[in-house]
């Protein structure tokens, strides 16, 4: 029985002690940044962006976990950032120390109880994997089944509500040195995909989504989730292995293109066909299996569902853009949840839909942005469009374009980094062979409700 005259017994009380010496340790780091801000922007001349964005990145680097991760994931967004903060950002790790053999005992009981250790045949002491959220132990059932266990930190429910408090002051510094952009629907996204992660039943119906949506692909699989192994804050899955993607930069080209073709069709098929998406772009997030033939998708904790109108905003301004029908890119930009657009903003987002669209228009084999490095892949546009947008913003960003906009920059960086040569207009015009919106609605409800989304 809990005492709940000993402070240090009372778990609602630990949780909000850890939830505000996160916020004292963090704002620490971040008034550190803040200083610094505020005097490169009196006296720093040309190279005061740059002395901010590594003052913001030496201060997250210290806050480590859920915040961390939040500043890659904006760092992977070309247009979000300048390019000083983006080049900072994306260097960090967003990596928690591993839990050790005793602590992942007491875990486990607390997801499985007591007898946890009779439900496997053997569970492996070391984590197999760490990131920010969780680690992945390597198990085996009773039934000689493999499995990875996902095993979530304590803590992270304090430390992540605590950290996405502290991405709006950070935001806050970009917004005054910057105010190009309104970042406010931006911020709000990706709070509620965070949140989402720290859900693993949820990330666990999210896996079993795309097992149904790509059942009957053979360029992708998809694990299983185990349900009786998993809890709001433990995901068992059937184990899967496979080489990274980078052992395949220097494969014959033939093969760089299928694992490329295999990449365009597990992105794509899902949104066009149902209007998901796997949100994180980060390349260990695929497996290469069977000599470059197949894939292995992993890590469901960032899917976003859209309403299958966006679906078809994304469609028609595809079309307004092959057509140049300006009237009707106006009118996309209105599906995707754009408000209060001028005829100036629209043609300062053309200017970054030119680019994403383009080799999309282009019916020829090539690569999506030839002579582009990966990690320069969209940053001259968004330098453009930001440029613009100061003369001519600011725009307010909807919700629904900040992971669509992630994820095709991911995309794009992955197939430069395999030096893939596709016509992607062909590819793309098939995806969209037959697509209509009240199809998509009626796939998306029946996907959702056969795995009680």
């Amino acid at each position: 029985m809990t005492d709940r005259s000993d402070p240090q017994s009372d778990p609602e009380r630990n949780r909000l002690s850890a939830r505000l010496g996160r916020s004292a340790k963090v704002g620490a780091n971040l008034s550190g940044a803040g200083l610094s801000f505020a005097a490169n922007s009196l006296f720093g001349g040309d190279k005061g962006d740059e002395r901010i964005a590594k003052s913001l990145a030496a201060a997250l680097g210290k806050s480590k976990g859920p915040l961390m991760k939040v500043a890659q994931m904006v760092s992977t967004i070309p247009d979000f950032l300048p390019a000083e903060y983006a080049e900072e950002l994306s260097q960090l790790q967003a990596q928690a120390p591993a839990m050790g053999w005793p602590f992942v005992r007491r875990r486990m009981r607390a997801e499985l109880g007591q007898d946890w250790q009779q439900r496997f045949a053997e569970f492996g002491q070391t984590a197999s994997h760490a990131a920010s959220l969780g680690q992945v132990h390597r198990a085996t059932l009773p039934d000689g089944r493999e499995v990875a266990c996902k095993l979530q930190y304590p803590d992270m429910a304090s430390a992540v509500e605590s950290d996405v408090s502290q991405l709006k002051t950070l935001l806050g510094l970009f917004k005054r040195l910057d105010g190009s952009i309104d970042p406010s629907e931006m911020v709000d996204e990706i709070t509620e995909r965070l949140r989402e992660e720290l859900d693993y039943t949820r990330e666990a119906k999210h896996m079993a989504l795309y097992g149904r949506l790509l059942a009957n692909e053979d360029y992708v699989s998809v694990p299983e989730p185990v349900d009786a192994l998993c809890t709001d804050r433990l995901l068992t899955m059937n184990w899967v292995s496979g080489e990274s993607l980078s052992a395949y930069e220097t494969a014959p080209q033939k093969v760089r293109n299928q694992i490329a073709q295999n990449l365009f069709w597990t992105w794509w098929k899902p949104f066009t066909g149902s209007a998901v998406i796997h949100g994180d772009p980060h390349l260990g997030n695929y497996q290469v299996t069977d000599d470059g033939t197949a894939l292995n998708l992993l890590d469901f904790g960032c899917i976003r569902i859209f309403p299958p109108s966006f679906v078809a905003g994304v469609v028609d301004l595809y079309r307004a853009i092959r057509d140049d029908d300006f009237d009707a890119t106006y009118a996309a930009y209105e599906k995707w949840g754009f408000e209060n657009l001028t005829r100036d903003l629209v043609e300062v987002l053309n200017v970054w839909a030119g680019f994403i669209y383009g080799p999309m228009q282009d019916d020829r084999v090539r690569t999506v942005a030839d002579g582009v490095k990966p990690g320069e892949y969209g940053r001259k546009e968004a330098f453009e469009v930001r440029r613009l947008l100061k003369e001519r913003g600011p725009v307010k960003i909807p919700r629904e374009f900040v992971f669509m906009d992630r994820a095709a920059i991911g995309l794009g960086a992955a197939y430069l980094r395999l030096g893939a040569e596709l016509n992607y207009h062909r590819l793309f015009e098939d995806s969209l062979d037959g697509f209509d919106e009240a199809r998509v609605a009626a796939h998306q409800a029946e996907a959702l409700d056969k795995v009680g989304l």
